[in-house]
């Protein structure tokens, strides 16, 4: 089998930030890299859990929101994925940056998080999440556009 994109990027080489990971047609795919790979500090599943239901409510409420494909976790709890469809990358980035602001500051209940809405709504914790995402702010803060590649 043929490996896949992720998997030839140089973990060894990857720092936190905000990458453009793959461009299939329309559809640009985002690494959104918060921990460093194989250090030993990982989101925890709570963390992550909480903020994929507050990444993705804030992003599909946005007013980009039309271009927002997906916001998932990575399964190595180092980051985010996000993919988008009609948008700039200096519009990806806003977006992600008005995401974080709005994580690390969320205060009430969390969206979708109730047995009804959620397979798995008892993993929250948004302390840690809003935590992860205040950590991950000043590093999104300070990119531009145009340094959104590996």
């Amino acid at each position: 089998m043929e490996r896949i994109a992720s998997f030839c990027v140089d973990h060894t080489k990857l720092d936190r930030g905000m990458y453009l990971s793959r461009q299939d047609g329309d559809v640009l795919t985002w690494d959104i890299r918060m921990k460093k790979p194989n250090q030993g500090d990982y989101l925890t599943t709570g963390a992550a859990h909480t903020l994929e239901h507050l990444f993705a409510t804030y992003a599909r409420n946005s007013a980009v929101k039309d271009g927002v494909i997906y916001v998932g976790p990575m399964g190595c709890r180092t980051g985010f994925y996000l993919l988008t469809r009609g948008l700039t990358p200096a519009q990806a980035l806003a977006l992600t940056v008005d995401s974080f602001r709005f994580m690390a500051a969320f205060e009430g209940d969390i969206p979708g998080a109730s047995e009804v809405e959620c397979g798995n709504y008892r993993d929250m914790d948004l302390p840690a999440a809003k935590a992860e995402a205040a950590a991950m702010l000043p590093v999104l803060e300070a990119l531009t556009a145009d340094q959104l590649h590996y």
